[in-house]
């Protein structure tokens, strides 16, 4: 074999990794550069992990959305794609006006995914994640903003016109 195939082949599979590596990371940070920015209201639920380092977990009040709302017929599965409507406030923080399975022609709207609840308690709820749940923090801020955010904040969003969303930063009120 000739070693210049060698040498092409390998320099094709290095520039195959790189382009994938490059679309993860384009992906990911698409919202943050052509996104529009909008406020949400946070509840917070647990400040560290042992795997992923020192953040603040979030949840948001659109976080939890009426069964009723999205599948009367019964046909939602776990992981379905939802797109939540919303509506500015009158405060300018974006709340919930509706759901659906198909994505809108237009207005404000986030992608989540379908969560069945945890406990029968919540059996006329889903869980809807958005992949903002999650703030990572350097270790000294970690518990300080752990007790800022004890009674809630306003999150600063970024949403591409697909709905996806990226987390920009934490208000704390």
């Amino acid at each position: 074999m000739n070693k210049s195939w060698i040498y092409k082949g390998l320099v094709a599979v290095v520039l195959f990794q790189m382009l994938v590596l490059a679309g993860v990371f384009i992906t990911a940070f698409h919202p943050l550069w052509t996104g529009t920015e909008i406020k949400l209201r946070t509840v917070p639920i647990d400040p560290r992990s042992l795997f992923r380092g020192h953040y603040a977990r979030l949840r948001y009040d659109i976080s939890t959305i009426p069964k009723s709302d999205i599948d009367s017929s019964g046909v939602a599965r776990e992981n379905d794609i939802v797109y939540i409507c919303l509506r500015s406030g009158d405060d300018g923080i974006y709340e919930y006006c509706g759901a659906s399975f198909e994505k809108p022609a237009s207005g404000m709207f986030l992608r989540g995914r379908l969560h069945y609840p945890r406990t029968r308690l919540d059996a006329q709820k889903y869980n809807v994640r958005y992949g903002i749940e999650a703030l990572f923090t350097p270790q000294e801020k970690a518990a300080n903003l752990e007790k800022q955010l004890r009674n809630g904040g306003i999150a600063i969003v970024k949403i591409a016109k697909n709905g996806k969303a990226a987390l920009k930063n934490v208000l704390v009120e």
